[in-house]
């Protein structure tokens, strides 16, 4: 992707966490590569944000490769956004540092998720857990993104980076973009298989409650087949019936049909085979993403040349941010 597109910039990290559920599909995902089209994107799989709570380094490395595999399985196309690695540009640590000198303590003490990582990891409240949201801010600021998208959880973060270039551009002059929030077409709401007044959530500790987007057909299959509806047969949405109103939902996106003609296909007919359907569909429509995970982590060289490639782009254009910055500061040019 060229650097000198007038198109806004969008920036969104992702963790190495695991693998999506269909409710990130659904909700968010499956809208990454319309974004492209319209906005200059660029994805970083966030490895550096990963290590502020203690990682298995071998499983760190195949999660990251893992990670990255599946943004391109799932539409993000490497010549036309940036997608990238984030230790592999060293832009991103070098901005960290000046703006944690932009960036007040008390600030960050009133960061929520230091909090509540703090509590589940007491015997590892580290530096890296507290000062992590000003390199959050370094991800974005380095490009100087337009539009970030977010999760209720990530509000206070992306206010801090607005506070830090903000603090910024008052003390050096207007420079950094202030980033505004990017909140996407409403997806549907996906709820637990199992407690359908629950979010789907990959961290359920009931695996017939998930479906991951690269679960094999039977698997999916199975899962939906073992969904909780009500004492009722009868396919139809109401209120009342979260479990039907569920797998409705589910059965609406990724078909196409609306209830009424949901309700008109499966008029007569029982839960087990509405569930069959839903699970076969779901199947099916997830078959180009596993077809392309499985391609691309066979292929290891392309997807090397990928995440190459997206990291010298990402350098190039973070450098230009950074050199002007360190120039701002009052840094010596080097050349």
């Amino acid at each position: 992707m060229s650097d000198t597109s007038n198109k806004k910039i969008i920036f969104s990290g992702i963790q190495p966490t695991g693998i999506f559920t269909l409710g990130n599909y659904i909700g968010a995902i499956s809208n990454w590569g319309r974004l492209q089209d319209e906005y200059s994107c660029i994805y970083s799989i966030v490895d550096m944000h990963a290590i502020t709570v203690r990682q298995d380094p071998v499983k760190l490395r195949a999660h990251t490769l893992e990670a990255y595999a599946l943004l391109l399985a799932c539409g993000i196309d490497p010549e036309k956004s940036v997608a990238f690695i984030q230790s592999h540009v060293k832009t991103h640590a070098e901005l960290n540092w000046v703006l944690s000198c932009s960036t007040q303590f008390g600030e960050l003490s009133r960061m929520t998720q230091f909090k509540d990582k703090s509590q589940k990891h007491p015997d590892d409240i580290n530096a890296g857990l507290f000062t992590y949201p000003v390199l959050m801010a370094a991800d974005i600021l380095a490009y100087n993104a337009d539009l970030v998208p977010i999760g209720a959880d990530q509000k206070q973060h992306l206010e801090l980076a607005r506070n830090v270039a903000q603090r910024f551009n008052g003390k050096y002059g207007e420079f950094f973009t202030v980033p505004e929030p990017y909140l996407p077409p409403v997806g549907a709401r996906v709820m637990s298989l199992q407690d359908p007044v629950r979010k789907m959530s990959k961290s359920d500790t009931n695996p017939n409650a998930v479906i991951f987007i690269l679960d094999e057909p039977d698997v999916i299959i199975r899962k939906f087949r073992k969904a909780v509806t009500d004492s009722s047969s009868e396919v139809r949405y109401a209120d009342g019936k979260d479990g039907i109103n569920n797998l409705m939902t589910v059965y609406s996106v990724v078909t196409g049909r609306s209830f009424g003609e949901i309700e008109a296909e499966f008029e007569g007919r029982g839960y087990g085979d509405f569930k069959t359907a839903v699970g076969e569909a779901v199947a099916e429509h997830l078959k180009p993403v596993r077809d392309n995970f499985k391609r691309l982590t066979a292929d290891k060289a392309y997807l090397k040349e990928c995440y190459t490639k997206g990291a010298e782009a990402a350098e190039r254009i973070s450098q230009k941010t950074v050199t002007k910055v360190y120039r701002k500061v009052g840094f010596v040019d080097k050349r």
